[in-house]
């Protein structure tokens, strides 16, 4: 059993500070342990250098009215892959939103260790991090990574290319073909869709989330 100690040493500096500030918050319910974590993302996010507008306000903005929410979605991509997802039932829920801060815990079928965090810096960009986390609510080794706003993206498409603490995490993870990702995200209110996407060379993954009905979250057990 991987205990809190050791997570808390393999989660990146700043989001140590979500443990440290008070033991009885790892006592909390997972929830709020995540919560706090989104916290810490918001507070990284905010510390970076100045950067061209990328429409991240208005990106986040065009979420909010899903918030609370949670929808079902289907793989649209055809990598054979993803091919074991494809006979799942896909979900996500928008659990928590603000002007500068979403979470989206993403269900796969009975699999409830996702979530992607959305934190919206001082500099206009949006950073993107996954968190996977193990059925008694320890991180995963590999958690945390993602990438901030690319030049490039906008109001309905976001797109994020692995930064360098994910470079590092994915070569001590030994899994380095992984450190050319770019995630996307997209939001097409008009069109009624929300998008996941995940491609690098010779790799192609995309979600597409139904937003025209609401649908019942499964219980969360972490």
């Amino acid at each position: 059993m991987v205990t809190k100690q050791a997570a808390n040493r393999n989660l990146p500096d700043p989001f140590k500070i979500s443990f440290a500030m008070g033991r009885g918050l790892i006592r909390l319910r997972p929830m709020l342990l995540r919560s706090a974590l989104l916290v810490s993302a918001l507070v990284l996010s905010a510390c970076q250098p100045s950067s061209p507008d990328v429409e991240g306000a208005e990106f986040m903005a065009q979420l909010s009215p899903y918030c609370g929410q949670a929808y079902e979605g289907r793989v649209v991509s055809d990598d054979p892959l993803d091919d074991d997802w494809k006979t799942e039932t896909i979900i996500a829920n928008f659990d928590f939103c603000s002007d500068t801060g979403v979470r989206i815990p993403v269900y796969v079928g009975e699999d409830q260790s996702r979530e992607w965090l959305l934190a919206l810096g001082d500099d206009g960009l949006i950073a993107l991090r996954h968190q996977h986390t193990h059925e008694d609510g320890t991180p995963d080794a590999v958690t945390m990574y993602g990438g901030k706003s690319a030049a490039g993206s906008n109001a309905t498409r976001q797109e994020f290319p692995a930064d360098d603490r994910t470079k590092t995490l994915f070569d001590e993870q030994e899994i380095p073909e992984s450190k050319p990702n770019v995630w996307a995200m997209e939001i097409h209110p008009d069109d009624d869709m929300f998008a996941y996407e995940l491609k690098r060379p010779e790799r192609f993954f995309r979600l597409e989330f139904d937003l025209s009905t609401p649908v019942e979250p499964p219980t969360d057990t972490q």
